[in-house]
């Protein structure tokens, strides 16, 4: 990327002032980044694709602006106990955190997240032509919005706290030389999907139907969610009553067990590599989940189905919707170098890095990127993700500070039973609607409620 000149930069290459007597002087371009050279800013990665790509961007981020940049690039699991550490100091060791949406609240609550408006709305930092708008609209809202209805989704009072990066949403992906063999189309329908993973498993040799996660935790509420939101599936009314035993919720969990059935041997213990895995092995028909699949799909060193997987919308049921999630770059509150995180934050989320990012093995979060004719025809699957965003969710499920705990402890347990047969659906969901309750009248949920 050129040097950036926008509003306050002495425009031209060069400019010359004559004085009587003096030999002329030449000044040298000024830039944005000029005040910040030889700055060195922290940031905390995940070990994760999208973020192997963006490391590989650095090295001209840090010739062209003369910042340096220090990378702490830890596993994602690893992440959220050290950033909490770090930001509930005076002055902690990162200028820029990448968190997963479902943090956010968490982290802005407390106030340990800087909001981002005060940069944008200061000229010497702000570049007039990075174009906000042009940031896939609900990758933003999960990811960044925090303030606003529910307190986690756009509208008024929401403030932005993080840019998306590395954020996804899912779709279907699917053995297209089987379903030609067959002489199938690709799934249209939840009841689609289950009437071809009976196929396959039964009719087909070596291969099972619909791939999934179910590890009891994080993974299987996700499959539970990702899955759900087409039948309708919410965690609370409008009140913040718990609806986890609805008859949405119940269908969902009914459809999951037909998944195992007629599966991948192991599904109850699937994380997300495992998951995809059995796709990428060629054991698996169907795939619904997140859009980074393409990626590991193309690759001969993950794949033994390269030119074999086509994609489709995530299925529909009751609606048509589809999931939003992953990372996104924020600035805590206790950063000793906010002003030249924020400049790296804007680089990096740039309309140019974009492009170069996606080449490099990154998924894609602005929306120019996606629709971009020369994109479209080296990935083919962004002219199914340009479709799939319009449908993407920001409210497939509540993130909330509560929502870690009613999560991993509660609601992936209850449907890691149903999976693995210890509970029925009814059961194990009706047996967590109360304590689900318990944790938001602690938190003073239904202090507000007036009769």
């Amino acid at each position: 990327m050129k040097p950036k000149m926008w509003k306050g930069a002495v425009g031209g290459c060069m400019c010359f002032v004559l004085l009587i007597g003096v030999i002329a002087v030449s000044l040298h371009a000024q830039t944005p980044y000029d005040e910040y050279r030889g700055t060195t800013i922290v940031v905390n990665f995940p070990s994760h694709v999208h973020y192997e790509a963006a490391m590989t961007l650095i090295p001209e981020f840090e010739k062209e602006t003369g910042i340096k940049v220090e990378v702490d690039m830890l596993q994602y699991m690893r992440m959220h106990d050290k950033q909490v550490l770090e930001m509930s100091k005076p002055v902690g060791d990162y200028d820029v955190i990448s968190f997963v949406c479902m943090w956010k609240t968490e982290y802005v609550a407390p106030g340990l997240l800087t909001p981002l408006a005060p940069f944008f709305t200061t000229a010497k930092l702000a570049d007039p032509q990075y174009d906000q708008f042009d940031l896939v609209p609900a990758y933003v809202a999960v990811t960044g919005m925090v303030g606003g209805p529910k307190g986690y989704l756009p509208g008024p009072g929401a403030a932005t706290y993080a840019i998306p990066f590395g954020a996804e949403t899912s779709f279907l992906a699917y053995r297209k030389d089987l379903f030609d063999k067959y002489g199938l189309t690709p799934p249209d329908t939840y009841d689609e999907v289950r009437k071809y993973s009976r196929f396959f498993a039964e009719e087909v040799p070596g291969i099972y139907g619909l791939t999934m996660r179910g590890a009891a935790g994080h993974q299987a509420t996700a499959a539970w969610l990702f899955n759900g939101d087409p039948f309708g599936v919410k965690v609370f009314d409008e009140n913040w009553e718990p609806i986890v035993n609805n008859q949405a919720s119940i269908d969902t969990l009914y459809f999951m067990k037909d998944t195992v059935k007629y599966g991948p041997p192991g599904i109850p213990a699937f994380g997300f590599d495992a998951m995809a895995n059995a796709l990428l092995e060629g054991i698996a028909a169907m795939y619904i989940d997140s859009v980074a699949i393409a990626g590991m799909v193309r690759s001969p060193e993950k794949s033994k189905v390269v030119g074999k997987i086509a994609y489709a919308l995530h299925p529909r049921q009751k609606q048509r919707a589809s999931e939003t999630g992953g990372f996104g770059l924020g600035i805590p509150t206790n950063a000793r170098n906010k002003e030249a995180a924020f400049l790296f934050i804007q680089w990096i989320t740039s309309k140019e890095a974009d492009k170069k990012l996606v080449l490099a093995g990154g998924a894609p979060f602005r929306t120019s990127t996606i629709n971009d004719p020369q994109m479209q025809k080296k990935f083919p699957e962004y002219k199914v993700l340009a479709e799939q965003l319009k449908y993407a969710d920001p409210d497939w499920r509540p993130i909330i500070p509560e929502w870690g705990e009613i999560n991993v402890q509660l609601m992936g347990v209850a449907v890691s039973q149903v999976l693995t047969g210890e509970k029925s659906p009814e059961e194990a969901m009706n047996a967590i609607v109360k304590p689900i309750r318990k944790i938001m009248q602690k938190a003073g949920y239904y202090s507000w409620q007036r009769k």
